[in-house]
Parts: structure tokens; C-alpha cells; sequence
């Protein structure tokens, strides 16, 4: 199936819609999973059991070019192996913490007008991927909040300061780098497809 987009000049693009679970998208999460696992042994302590992570910026790319579904599942994956390789256990409210940042990352290509595959990426669509990167820090805050305090028993005073270190590195990592990295994918798929027509 389609969708169609009709630009200010009166070009109308058509885009195959993207399915949840196919092909393209598990490769996607395997390999994203894959990148976020080993890139999150880049790490720089900046707290208790909370570091600086480069990996974060991965959550918000793959959100973006493959959709919510994708962007939490490379996060969720990604995440619980990483904790698998390096502790020999899950810790699954933190594991949420980033895969719920992956979700929010990816809410961008939902709306019609954004598009990675033609560059059609506005100034409107880069203030809603930094409203969503906001958006998506506060609600992983909150899970990995309940999770530590309500089921792994963790001290409350000690949780709010690892999701405040957590929440700051990680909108950092997205706001910086994350996102100029979307906004560069599709400046040059733009300039690509203007080539293709010129040809």
C-alpha cells in the first residue's frame, strides 16, 4: 500500500507504507538491537549505575527511518542484551527506559508530510522530533522510575537522581547528535532525488 504527499509546488510523492513486522523491519531491529548493545559498552560514568552513552542516539535514527514499533523494539532488545553480556541479568525497568525513548523517537514518521526516503524533512518536522526526544525522556523517566522503586525495591531518592543524570545525557546525546544525524540523512536523499529528476 501507498501513501500519498502532495509538496508546496503541487508534486505528489508516493510512499509505500510501512508494515509493523516485515521483513525489512525484523532486519532492522536485529541489526539496530545488534549496534545498540555493542556501542552501549561506550560508556562514561556520570553517576550511580548511570553513564554517558553515544549508543542512545541510535534509538531516535532507527525510530525515525523505521517507525515506533522499530525504534522500541532496537531499544528493548538492544538493551536486555546488553545487560545480559555485561551483568548476566535483565534489568527490565531500565531496559523500558530505552525503548520507550526508541518509541517516541520513531512517532516522527507518522506524520504524512516527513519523509527520509524523499528528504521531505521541514523545520516543522525538526521541532517535533525535539518535542518528541522531550516527550519520550519524560515517560522512560517515569517507567524506569516505577520500575526500580515498585518492583526492584530500589530507594527512591537514589532512582530520581539516576533518571535526572540519565534524562540529561541522554537528550543530550539525541539532541546533538541523534537527531542532526536525521536531519543529514535526508538533506542528502533530498539532494539525490533533485539529481535523479534533473537526470
Amino acid at each position: 500500500m501507498f501513501k500519498s504527499y502532495e509538496d508546496k509546488d503541487g508534486f505528489r510523492y508516493y510512499i509505500k507504507k510501512k508494515e509493523l513486522f516485515s521483513t525489512k523491519n525484523v532486519v532492522a531491529i536485529g541489526i539496530g538491537a545488534a549496534l545498540y548493545s555493542v556501542l552501549s559498552g561506550v560508556a562514561i560514568p556520570v553517576g550511580p549505575n548511570t553513564s554517558f552513552r553515544i549508543a542512545v542516539a541510535l534509538l531516535t535514527i532507527f525510530g525515525a527511518i523505521f517507525g515506533p514499533v522499530v525504534g522500541f523494539f532496537v531499544g528493548f532488545v538492544g538493551h536486555a542484551l546488553n545487560d545480559m553480556i555485561m551483568w548476566g541479568s535483565v534489568w527490565f525497568s531500565w531496559v523500558f527506559l530505552s525503548a520507550v525513548i526508541g518509541l517516541f523517537g520513531g512517532f516522527i514518521s507518522l506524520d504524512p508530510s516527513f519523509s527520509l526516503e524523499t528528504g521531505q524533512i521541514t523545520k516543522k518536522h525538526i521541532f517535533k522530533m525535539y518535542i518528541y526526544a522531550i516527550l519520550g525522556m519524560i515517560f522512560a523517566g517515569l517507567a524506569a522510575y516505577i520500575g526500580d522503586v515498585y518492583f526492584y525495591g530500589e530507594p527512591a531518592k537514589k532512582v530520581w537522581i539516576q533518571i535526572a543524570l540519565a534524562t540529561l545525557t541522554n537528550f543530550i546525546v539525541t539532541a546533538t547528535l541523534g537527531i542532526p544525524i536525521i536531519i543529514g540523512i535526508g538533506t542528502r536523499k533530498k539532494k539525490y532525488s533533485n539529481l535523479k529528476i534533473d537526470e
